[in-house]
């Protein structure tokens, strides 16, 4: 975005070549660091340097706060093994038992071949964890454990977690690149890393979900970014940007290969790409090689994950293979008139949206796809398009994570002066896109020309790169908005979206011309001593917020969860099969090492039809049904928790009792309306009956557990398994 007056070429000259084009259009992307002729300086290497020192230096210092914050919030060197791996919490530990998993196996290739062929994770089936879930990075972690002299100094639980600390210092240090090849400043890096870290409640929250997917796979995520930040500058040789298009595709492998939620992100970024081309602002042969990235990766994460069919079937790769078709086909896409160039643009997402769930309807008829059907349920009953009744949508309906983003965020951006420059930005450069799109589309001169070609006269322009980073905040903020959880893929690249705003020549330019007093000399000042006076202010307010926060010791503490653990290991068979909740069953895989019925890990139709079935124990059933549900199951044990079966979290209909009553067609417990289809149950609630010790109920299960929080029971055999079934449990009663 830059003010430009070009003249225009003779139609006979000889046309410039890319950098001489580059200088022309994009006169404010100076190439970093170096001067007018090309030629480096000691002065310039030393102001490089400098900022190269002070991003790394920002991303270890966040590497550090958060791995602070995880050892003063849980005291995690001083407490036992089992309470560091109950801290694992939900997901989290069920992802950190295949690294302890591998660790534990005799070989590298027997730890392997167990996860290939694991009959441990859900009771009667054998299922490969490689190709069902992304924990490449537990394997990759636990190989390398194994083989480092490290084994003496560093215990695998700190290696684990270190790991994943060290990735949030990569994730500020792409920031801080991204904002800098924006801004050509890296004060502009500087300030987003303060503001990254300053937000930490709303930018990540690793410190006590080290586990999950989005922590190892969001810093690729900004890595890719970066990426393609610097590729779509246009001061990039060819051999650059060969180089930055292989580093973008590593990138984005591992983002793909680290979370099972890349195709509905890289369909996002897809999105992104496709409205950069309608748009003009970036040429064919940078979007062919964007889409074939994000291809490629999906690709060979296809092929890393033993030829998942989810992947096929996406919808990312759905919508690339048909923007790409439709683009090699549909000629002329961008002459003629404004309104014929609309309509033909019109025409065009049209014939490509049809192509595409043409397409995926197709994939997924032929491969059987049926592992994402939940996340479509939700987004239609999010936005009521879909049943409202259906269990899985509510599940995720009902909790905070995914409903709309709170308001509180915003006074919490705006408290670390976040939130100002980020709109003030936003809105100036969408009335630039607007305008630039304008003259685009009014732009008959330039048909049949290459987009670096054209030298007709323009007011107004924006570059490539802005443009991308200025969609990728629009689209993943409308994201963010609707999803809370989302958010984590919004904040970050916000704050370096608003330290370019902060840093940039070219806002500061327009508002320099506004009042007529635009010189060198005056944009210099301005760009240095704003953000300067900015992390003066942010030092002055936060720091002794920040020594504060650091200085604050807790400790982990939950007897009941390690009683639990501790009877579980101790007083039942190894091979024994566990029923309950998927965020304690995570757990006692973890700590125990026992066979599940059920899981966290939700992408699975099977899985999440059996949840469900074994959520009946605290449905309104029978016993004798229960009982039934769960020897189907292959389960020996069943836990049941009071925090669920009375649960008090959620308000009524969200409760997840009230979900499997709804689900089942039965009226809700307590006071409130009901659908009038909705009947009484003829059956008791399970988890509250099977206390009462009756006799339809102990004729099938046996209490052998007892505390404040949990019941464990044991289920009775038929006759005929009873004798190989013999073996003792001990009754422990922990009630106080």
């Amino acid at each position: 975005m830059t003010a430009l007056r070009q003249r225009k070429g003779s139609k006979g000259s000889k046309e410039p070549g890319p950098e001489v084009l580059n200088q022309r259009f994009y006169p404010s992307a100076e190439p970093l660091s170096r001067t007018s002729d090309g030629v480096w300086t000691w002065r310039t290497v030393l102001w490089v340097a400098i900022g190269w020192i002070v991003g790394i230096s920002l991303g270890i210092l966040c590497c550090i706060y958060v791995a602070t914050l995880h050892e003063n919030d849980l005291w995690f060197s001083n407490i036992k093994e089992v309470e560091r791996e109950i801290s694992f919490r939900t997901e989290c530990g069920l992802y950190y038992s295949y690294y302890k998993q591998m660790l534990r196996a005799p070989s590298i290739q027997q730890g392997l071949s167990e996860l290939i062929n694991d009959n441990a994770t859900e009771s009667k089936r054998t299922i490969n964890l490689l190709q069902r879930m992304n924990i490449y990075q537990e394997v990759f972690l636990g190989v390398l454990y194994r083989i480092l002299p490290i084994q003496a100094y560093l215990e695998p639980v700190y290696f684990y977690i270190y790991t994943v600390f060290s990735l949030q210092a990569v994730y500020v240090i792409a920031l801080f690149i991204t904002s800098w090849l924006l801004s050509g400043s890296w004060l502009a890096g500087a300030l987003t890393g303060v503001w990254y870290i300053l937000n930490r409640v709303d930018t990540t929250r690793v410190e006590f979900t080290i586990s999950l997917r989005e922590n190892w796979s969001l810093p690729f995520f900004a890595l890719q970014i970066a990426a393609i930040t610097c590729y779509l500058r246009p001061h990039l040789k060819p051999i650059q940007q060969k180089v930055v298009l292989w580093l973008m595709f590593l990138a984005t492998l591992c983002f793909c290969l680290t979370w099972q939620f890349n195709q509905f992100i890289l369909l996002v970024q897809a999105l992104i790409i496709f409205t950069l081309d309608c748009l003009d602002l970036i040429s064919t042969e940078q979007v062919t090689c964007l889409y074939l990235v994000q291809v490629s990766s999906l690709l060979c994460v296809w092929l890393l994950q033993f030829c998942n069919s989810m992947i096929l079937g996406s919808l990312a790769l759905s919508f690339i293979v048909a923007a790409l078709f439709v683009k090699h086909f549909q000629r002329g896409l961008k002459t003629g008139g404004v309104a014929a160039r609309l309509g033909k643009l019109l025409l065009h997402t049209v014939l490509v949206l049809a192509l595409t769930f043409t397409i995926h309807y197709l994939a997924k008829q032929a491969l059987q796809v049926r592992s994402d059907e939940h996340i479509f349920k939700f987004i239609k009953s999010k936005f009521g398009l879909g049943p409202t009744r259906d269990f899985d949508a509510s599940l995720y309906l009902c909790e905070e994570a995914f409903g709309l983003l709170p308001l509180d965020t915003f006074d919490r951006l705006a408290g670390t002066l976040l939130a100002y420059p980020y709109l003030v930005t936003l809105i100036v450069l969408l009335v630039m896109l607007a305008l630039v799109t304008l003259a685009n589309l009014c732009d008959s001169s330039a048909v049949g020309r290459p987009l670096k070609g054209r030298f007709e006269e323009r007011p107004i322009c924006m570059r490539a790169d802005v443009a991308y980073n200025l969609l990728h905040t629009v689209f993943f903020g409308l994201l963010a908005l609707s999803t809370m959880r989302m958010k984590y893929l919004w904040t970050g690249h916000m704050c370096a979206f608003a330290a370019y705003g902060v840093c940039g020549k070219e806002l500061w330019s327009l508002c320099l011309n506004m009042i007529h007093c635009n010189t060198k000399t005056k944009l210099r000042l301005i760009r240095y001593t704003v953000p300067l006076a900015i992390l003066g202010f942010l030092y002055y307010k936060f720091w002794p917020k920040l020594m504060t926060e650091v200085s604050e010791l807790r400790e982990f503490y939950d007897p009941d969860t390690v009683e639990l653990m501790t009877w579980i290991s101790s007083k039942t068979p190894k091979k024994a099969v566990f029923a309950g909740s998927m965020q304690l069953l995570a757990g006692i895989k973890l700590c125990t090492g026992r066979v599940l019925t059920n899981h966290p890990h939700y992408e699975d139709r099977a899985l999440r039809e059996r949840t469900r079935q074994v959520y009946q124990i605290y449905a309104q059933q029978s016993p004798e049904e229960v009982h039934r549900i769960l020897r189907a199951a292959g389960a020996d044990f069943v836990v049941m928790e009071d925090s669920i079966c009375y649960e008090r979290r959620h308000g009524r209909g969200c409760r997840l009792r009230d979900l499997l009553d709804l689900a089942n067609g039965h009226i809700m417990d307590g006071p409130g309306d009901n659908d009038p289809d909705l009947v009484h149950a003829s059956h008791p609630r399970f988890c509250e009956s099977v206390k009462t010790d009756g006799p339809a109920y102990t004729a099938l299960f046996t209490r052998v557990f007892q505390s404040k929080t949990f019941h464990v029971y044991k289920l009775k055999k038929g006759k005929k398994r009873a004798k190989a079934d013999s073996e003792p449990v001990a009754m422990e009663d922990k009630t106080q």
